[in-house]
């Protein structure tokens, strides 16, 4: 099957049935592109980024361990500190989430130049209101009336949130590191807080980040990390099984720290030069292309369009900034069912080249940034039939 080609759901149940999943036949059905329908994509990706054993046995012990662990991350980082901080008088701005996320750390990276972008003016959801709507499970453990300590939400609310807007581009969706789509809209619109009891999906996306962050000090939160988080969380947070949403904060925890401990290197700018850094990585993407396209690859070098040009957050971001949320999750269910998922990468952002070669062989340097940067094609059926083409002719 090509992945122009969706398996049907009976395939997927069938091997979601089994006593012990056969990953390699998940791997093969999910590459084609998994279902939306009855919850299947949200888990399949938990088996597919190893957050779910294969033994369908123990996931419940699995589960019911990992979300206890994960509540027990929020009362050590979160609400004993805050009560600490409550009870020394301690000032807000030493406990703020400025402090621990939005900071890119010495060893990490911004993804353009000296650009600070807020945490949440990256394109997250087709639908930006999904992540202002109020979530049906908050978190009672910190949203409890009976703590009378200064939770993440309140330090927060001193600090960069408040202000942070939301640029909108031409879909509606939400975009941080590329001009041309910025540009297409002037409207903005902010994240507010909701009333005490309530909270917002964005709220939840922050506390799994802060977390990962004070789990994480050589790496902490850098700009971007959001965009990765966003998709995981938003098809957690909307499977139809009730009881998957209730635990979606957990879930998308555990899978997003799986999938960070993969493409971490991309964020560290001391590996950038190694052969698990991002410039060996960008520089793959042309020896590929070299080795495809000669024609289009000697046309770029020609123009010194360099792959840091684009590729860096093609690559960094899984290509969640190109494209709408559902495409997204779509390229995502074939990276993530790909024994070499990140190799596989390479070719997508390959093809995404040679399916633009005659616009690039015609186009000047400014002609061709434009293309690059605001990438033109939308249907990623096409650009995943090419990657797989490549793949097959290697």
């Amino acid at each position: 099957l090509g992945p122009l080609h969706r398996p049907p759901i009976a395939d997927f149940q069938d091997v979601l049935k089994e006593p012990t999943i056969a990953l390699e036949k998940l791997r093969e059905l999910s590459f084609s592109g998994i279902p939306c329908e009855g919850g299947l994509r949200c888990l399949c990706w938990k088996i597919l980024l190893n957050y779910l054993p294969l033994e369908r046995a123990s996931w419940t012990a699995i589960l019911a361990k990992q979300r206890e662990l994960y509540a027990q991350f929020l009362r050590e980082m979160i609400i004993q500190p805050g009560i600490a901080k409550a009870n020394m008088g301690v000032s807000r701005e030493d406990v703020t989430f400025e402090d621990h996320v939005s900071r890119s750390p010495p060893r990490g990276r911004r993804l353009r130049g000296g650009e600070r972008g807020g945490l949440w003016s990256g394109r997250l959801c087709p639908d930006i209101s999904f992540f202002q709507r109020a979530t049906e499970y908050p978190c009672l453990l910190i949203l409890d009336p009976q703590n009378e300590f200064e939770t993440l939400r309140k330090r927060v609310e001193q600090t960069t949130l408040k202000s942070q807007t939301v640029a909108r581009n031409r879909s509606g969706v939400t975009n941080m590191s590329s001009p041309n789509k910025n540009s297409a809209s002037s409207s903005v619109s902010k994240y507010e807080v909701l009333p005490n009891g309530c909270e917002a999906h964005w709220e939840v996306v922050e506390r799994i980040l802060f977390i990962y962050a004070k789990l994480n000090p050589g790496i902490a939160y850098v700009q971007g990390m959001n965009e990765i988080v966003g998709p995981l969380y938003y098809t957690f947070a909307t499977d139809p099984s009730s009881e998957w949403k209730e635990h979606a904060e957990a879930d998308t925890f555990f899978c997003f720290t799986n999938l960070m401990a993969e493409i971490r290197d991309n964020f560290i700018k001391s590996l950038d030069d190694s052969q698990c850094g991002i410039t060996y990585k960008m520089e793959k993407v042309y020896s590929t292309l070299k080795d495809k396209d000669v024609e289009l690859y000697l046309k770029l070098q020609e123009q010194n369009i360099k792959p840091q040009f684009f590729a860096f957050r093609w690559l960094t971001l899984l290509l969640s900034q190109e494209f709408l949320l559902p495409d997204v999750i779509r390229i995502w269910d074939s990276l993530f069912a790909d024994d070499n998922r990140f190799d596989f990468l390479l070719l997508v952002c390959c093809a995404m080249l040679i399916l633009i070669r005659e616009q690039l062989l015609e186009g000047d340097f400014t002609v061709n940034m434009r293309l690059l940067q605001d990438y033109p094609i939308t249907d990623v059926c096409q650009i995943l039939q090419k990657a797989k083409e490549l793949q097959d002719s290697q």
